[in-house]
């Protein structure tokens, strides 16, 4: 092989193919390989116009690297629009690890994970999310002090914030439908029963919500919620179901056109990411007057919890700061009606305008 090929292949599989699947819009993708853990990571940063990224760290088992890198890309892009949607001073970043977290997850690959987020000395503060937990962060904080959410000496799982962040959206958005008590006497779907979801139904079952269908391929977690909650029911799939509202709680892009042409339920609104499967399917939405609550305003709880640390704010600042998504809920959806927009253009604009207004301080 010349001396010119190995740098023409590498620029072909990995720089040329990471700016095709997007990341020409990001700041920064650094890609992590440990050979002795096994480690192999991807850390995106997608904007850092309001403060240093912030977002967590998903363990996953993907099909292929590519799938792997989309994924981050998105969800990267997704919490530079959360931090601006809940008036964060934040970026928006975020990390995956490639592989099961019941089969790879050692010590020794979240030190080695740990030592990548310290090299970019704070410009991306990592947390939990999917396949990750407040005891692996504290593992990864051996080595780094760019973490937050984690048990000693941080907030810890950031469940619960989110799932109640949602719920204030949802009790918003149904308010904004039906009027006043808008979730009393309706029933609501819940897609996956994990850290956010479980709490998620816990809430709405404290609330008088009558009817809670859940969905979950984790059988004991939907054990769980059944056994102690006489009107919450499994079933194969949520989506199926004659429910008024959708909550989708598990992986993202459950939103599609054809999923959108069968729904039954008049409201969307869960802790997912990126829950639509293309920018398109919030016009089908839209046209189908199906009210969705983008998804990084309805589930931004975890990250106030979280990016609460970094200001030594109080539990009731925090909680205060989430219960605020409902008023921002409520302004995003009279918005998209007066003007006869998506739900989605509606949020963008409020996060563009803030993003605009921060640059052009920063360009005085």
């Amino acid at each position: 092989m010349s001396a010119n090929a190995a740098p023409a292949r590498l620029d072909g599989l990995v720089f040329d193919r990471t700016d095709e699947l997007g990341a020409a819009a990001h700041e920064q993708v650094v890609f992590c390989h440990d050979r002795a853990s096994g480690l192999k990571a991807i850390i995106a940063i997608h904007d850092t116009t309001l403060g240093p990224a912030l977002g967590g760290t998903r363990i996953y088992p993907y099909a292929s690297e590519a799938e792997a890198l989309t994924d981050v890309l998105r969800l990267a892009q997704g919490m530079t629009y959360k931090a601006a949607a809940a008036g964060m001073d934040l970026g928006g970043g975020k990390a995956v690890i490639i592989g099961d977290p019941e089969r790879i997850k050692s010590r020794e690959l979240l030190l080695a994970y740990g030592r990548f987020v310290d090299t970019l000395g704070g410009r991306y503060i990592t947390a939990a999310d999917v396949g990750s937990t407040a005891d692996d962060l504290d593992v990864v904080a051996e080595v780094t002090r760019h973490v937050v959410g984690k048990n000693a000496g941080g907030s810890g799982d950031s469940g619960y914030s989110t799932a109640y962040g949602v719920f204030s959206a949802m009790r918003a958005a149904a308010e904004h439908r039906y009027g006043e008590d808008g979730l009393a006497g309706r029933t609501v779907g819940v897609e996956g029963v994990g850290k956010v979801g479980s709490r998620l139904v816990a809430l709405l079952s404290s609330a008088g919500v009558e009817r809670i269908l859940v969905a979950d391929p984790h059988q004991p977690a939907l054990d769980a919620l059944t056994s102690t909650l006489a009107h919450v029911r499994a079933v194969p799939s949520v989506l199926d179901e004659d429910v008024d509202v959708y909550a989708p709680c598990a992986l993202g892009a459950t939103l599609t056109a054809a999923t959108v042409r069968d729904m039954k339920a008049a409201i969307v609104c869960g802790g997912a990411n990126n829950q639509l499967a293309t920018h398109e399917v919030a016009d089908e939405l839209h046209a189908r007057g199906i009210l969705w609550v983008p998804d990084y305003v309805a589930n931004a709880g975890g990250l106030v919890q979280v990016g609460g640390e970094l200001v030594d704010a109080t539990r009731e600042e925090v909680e205060a700061k989430i219960a605020r998504i409902a008023d921002t809920t409520t302004e995003i959806l009279v918005h998209a009606e007066e003007l006869g927009v998506t739900t989605s253009a509606a949020a963008d604009a409020v996060v563009e305008q803030r993003l605009a207004a921060r640059r052009a301080e920063l360009a005085r």
